[in-house]
């Protein structure tokens, strides 16, 4: 069964960037690449992307710093109003609109694997507000900062599935149980 899943790290305080879209961050962090919940497992389980332009593009410069080709087989689709480039060699295919407009083509070219929604949070969220997120995975790195893009910016139940350790950071596995079931007394009465 095709699941639609978001794949992600994100600071202790619940960032996956900082305020200037870097994720420098991220790139300094211990890490084991066998270990829990890791990116080379979890890759074999993904038969097609979908992620921001924002994500696209630092994607894009990260590539292109490195001398690395296009990361991904598996076709790819980039949520923009805006004309962006395309590396060579890559599946990559543009679309604007209602993310959920698309879910039909996401499963499809995902064939039977999940889909991958590889950020950002908005666009997580979105997918989330329709129904149609069904897992996040999370690696927490130890980093504080204090503001930038948010992990996921909705009040959702999520039902915790499995953690661990990898290097340097808390994974976990969550279901997501759909928005937040708020049936307590606030505050002011």
């Amino acid at each position: 069964m095709t699941r639609v899943v978001y794949y992600t790290a994100t600071t202790l305080d619940g960032f996956l960037a900082d305020p200037d879209d870097s994720l420098d961050w991220l790139m300094r962090q211990d890490l084991d690449e066998h270990g829990a919940q890791n990116y080379g497992e979890f890759i074999t389980t993904v038969g097609s992307l979908v992620m921001g332009s924002t994500t696209y593009e630092w994607v894009l410069a990260n590539i292109a710093r490195n001398g690395e080709p296009w990361y991904y087989s598996q076709p790819t689709w980039v949520m923009t109003s805006r004309e962006l480039p395309t590396p060579d060699g890559a599946d990559v295919r543009f679309a604007k609109g209602d993310i959920t407009a698309l879910l039909d083509d996401l499963r499809a070219a995902a064939d039977g694997k999940d889909v991958w929604v590889v950020g950002g949070g908005d666009l997580a969220g979105q997918l989330a507000d329709a129904g149609q997120l069904d897992e996040v995975i999370v690696s927490v790195a130890p980093v504080v900062l204090g503001a930038g893009r948010p992990l996921l910016p909705r009040r959702l139940d999520l039902r915790l599935v499995e953690t661990a350790r990898n290097g340097a950071f808390v994974t976990a596995r969550y279901e997501v149980d759909g928005p937040l079931k708020e049936d307590r007394p606030t505050l002011d009465g």
